[in-house]
């Protein structure tokens, strides 16, 4: 090989090595702010828990839904959680994907749709295309507080209870574990208790049933506390939605540069092989040269 080679390699290694540095820091970084995300998202977890048990109760007690009937048009609202930072793998194409999919499928069911999107990922995906911006936020997840969600919960709910929207739903990724990251779905609004959700009844339950019910007495109707708490309800749940997705990109992140960062000690492994071969291969070229010109001059 050339010297000229040898000197590119050489060039390339240090490249990688300089790669290798942001990956590992960047991996550092990811680690640090996903046991942060980690805890923020468990301490969530049992008031969003606390609140759907009780809205659930409530619903038990009433007609078992809120719907609105006097929707002027199927418009949905989609709040699609995504990064505000790329290199995390498939995070934000995951999420995006599924987003579209459910926007599809809620347009073939006649639905007009408006959509929210939260982080710059997602921002950018729905800006380059022709959807309905309700309203969007960048920079939004990291330091996002239960009551930044309950502004937007506000609006929301306002907008859905006087009609002005038919469904909500929220799309985001849920931290499963370290190595694993789930896109998901959630419908927000209608709320509905469904068949599956209804906890099962025994028969001493069953004949008892009407005594618990009548130990609580919603005022003015079980109809109203349940639209009352829909907000705290749907700002909970977004919340949830939001830090669970923070801590998937961290994790998602961090998965991503440990193994960039492994890919690169390969390649710095692989080159090294090549340049010391190359320079041995130089060397030995170099020492026939010179034995082929001593025995010249000694002939």
């Amino acid at each position: 090989m050339a010297t000229a080679n040898i000197k590119d390699v050489k060039r390339r290694i240090k490249s990688v090595e300089s790669t290798m540095q942001i990956t590992k820091a960047m991996e550092l970084v990811a680690s640090s702010k996903l046991r942060k995300a980690k805890e923020n998202a468990i301490q969530a977890q049992p008031y969003f828990k606390t609140l759907y048990e009780t809205l659930k109760n409530i619903s038990l007690n009433s007609s078992g839904t809120v719907k609105n009937d006097s929707v002027a048009e199927k418009k949905a609202l989609l709040v699609v959680i995504a990064g505000d930072r790329g290199l995390a793998g498939g995070f934000n194409h995951n999420v995006l994907k599924l987003a579209q999919e459910r926007i599809d499928s809620l347009i073939n069911d006649g639905f007009a749709i408006s959509v929210m999107p939260i982080g710059k990922k997602s921002i950018e995906y729905f800006s380059k295309r022709s959807y309905d911006i309700y309203d969007q936020r960048a920079q939004f997840a990291e330091n996002a507080s239960v009551y930044d969600c309950l502004d937007i919960s506000d609006d929301v709910v306002s907008k859905y209870t006087r009609g002005e929207l038919a469904r909500v739903e929220i799309c985001y990724t849920t931290f499963a574990n370290t190595l694993s990251q789930i896109a998901k779905n959630v419908t927000a609004f209608p709320f509905e208790v469904t068949q599956e959700q209804k906890p099962e009844e025994s028969e001493e339950q069953t004949d008892t049933k009407h005594k618990y019910k009548a130990s609580v007495i919603y005022d003015p109707s079980p109809e109203e506390v349940l639209k009352l708490l829909l907000p705290k309800y749907f700002g909970g749940l977004l919340y949830g939605a939001v830090v669970d997705s923070y801590a998937s990109e961290q994790a998602a992140r961090r998965t991503a540069m440990e193994a960039a960062s492994d890919n690169a000690q390969e390649m710095i492994d692989n080159l090294s092989l090549l340049y010391n071969r190359a320079r041995q291969a130089q060397i030995t070229q170099e020492l026939t040269e010179i034995v082929s010109g001593s025995m010249k001059n000694s002939d």
